[in-house]
């Protein structure tokens, strides 16, 4: 058996290179970026009106000029105009160009115009208001965003204004999702009174779907030669497994064994911690295992603990922990560390977990009523409020 520490070095030890495809930029959103993306050209390109009103010359205003007649309009789309007079001006529309000879803008509301006469009506204009001057976002060839990003709705409009219609994406592997026991039966069935639905299989195919991962479900019995049979048809033809169940110390756990005989080679088996403590992690040439524990609860922990790092830092995203305090006294008698499920609240700019233990392992009920895991280390017994520990979130804290 490993320390949780231990495990996690292994695991992230072993991360794997996804490989790249091209995607339409209509399908990006939620896929992780593989290529830097430059600026094409100055963002803006040119110096922008940002306010409805008119442009003027600064050193008009600063002779005591307030009064400037209109000499044409500039609308949002047009090439470039020119203000030839210090006493002219022109009407501006946001989003156009700044016209030629001036460099400020006075806001509509900051106006009274009559007879093609603009009279400034306010006390205060500084030079250069009201205008997005050319490549203050970016410059020419700087790089705007680079890889490692999960691409949100900001990127895809980024990726657009730089003529992006094709990206560059890291691909999902080939991910297989198994659950296995016989007492298990599909979503859309009715248990009999020694059954009970699948769920570890949908929980863990979304946190994956969060990640911008696809992958693909399968169900096996426990029985040793028809799991035997269906994990060789499913190693032809994944890269990524990850197994529900049958890796404790029961009769009809075979999945250990079952793997190691297909040339899956065992890393570790078994981790000092509660829930989770039966997880086993193992690899090939072509394939990484992670077998966890049937309990739903463990399922969900050792997912959002050690699976999710280990795909963020194949990816190259940052796969830290946040802190958190713990918010009320807390023990735990034996030597594991201890996945507590908390409530956080942030108070006073800090994140505080408070304690909801629930009913063990296969409480998967109690998962609705927290927001994570507070990792308790297994030297300690007791923990007092207002200490600090890892919080594992799995779910937004928005």
């Amino acid at each position: 058996m490993v320390s949780v520490e231990e495990a996690t070095s292994i695991i992230l030890s072993h991360t794997f290179t996804p490989s790249i495809e091209k995607i339409a930029l209509t399908n990006a959103f939620g896929t992780i970026l593989a290529q830097s993306i430059e600026a094409d050209r100055d963002f803006p390109p040119f110096d922008r009106v940002s306010m409805d009103g008119i442009a003027i010359n600064f050193d008009a205003y600063q002779k005591g000029t307030r009064s400037f007649a209109i000499s044409g309009v500039q609308p949002a789309g047009k090439p470039q105009s020119t203000v030839t007079g210090l006493l002219e001006c022109f009407e501006v529309m946001t989003g156009a160009m700044l016209p030629q000879g001036t460099d400020t803008v006075v806001r509509y509301e900051d106006l009274e115009i009559k007879n093609r006469i603009a009279d400034i009506t306010v006390n205060e204009v500084e030079r250069g208001q009201n205008i997005h001057f050319k490549g203050m976002d970016a410059k020419e060839k700087d790089t705007l965003v680079s890889p490692g990003l999960k691409i949100s709705p900001a990127e895809v409009a980024l990726l657009a204004a730089v003529g992006k219609s094709q990206v560059a994406v890291y691909a999902s592997p080939m991910i297989a999702i198994i659950s296995t026991g016989d007492e298990l039966v599909d979503v859309d069935d009715k248990p009999l009174t020694h059954q009970i639905r699948r769920s570890n299989s949908y929980a863990l195919q979304s946190a994956l779907k969060e990640l911008g991962l696809t992958s693909t479900q399968f169900h096996v019995t426990d029985q040793k030669e028809i799991l035997q049979h269906s994990l060789s048809e499913i190693l032809a033809q994944y890269e990524l497994i990850l197994l529900s169940g049958g890796v404790s110390k029961g009769k009809f756990d075979f999945v250990p064994a079952v793997l190691e005989s297909l040339g899956i080679k065992k890393l570790f088996h078994g981790v000092n911690q509660k829930p989770g403590k039966p997880f086993w992690f193992g690899e090939s040439d072509k394939h990484t295992v992670f077998a966890l524990p049937g309990n739903p609860v463990s399922t969900y922990m050792c997912f959002y603990r050690f699976i999710k790092p280990w795909i963020q830092k194949s990816y190259g995203i940052d796969h830290s922990f946040p802190q958190a305090i713990l918010a009320e006294n807390f023990s735990f008698k034996p030597h594991l560390t201890y996945f507590l499920q908390v409530k956080v609240k942030n108070e006073s700019g800090k994140l505080c977990a408070y304690p909801k233990a629930g009913g063990g392992s296969g409480d998967f009920a109690n998962l609705k009523e927290v927001d994570g895991f507070l990792e308790l280390p297994a030297a300690q017994q007791n923990f007092k409020a207002n200490e600090v520990y890892s919080f594992i979130p799995f779910r937004s804290l928005l």
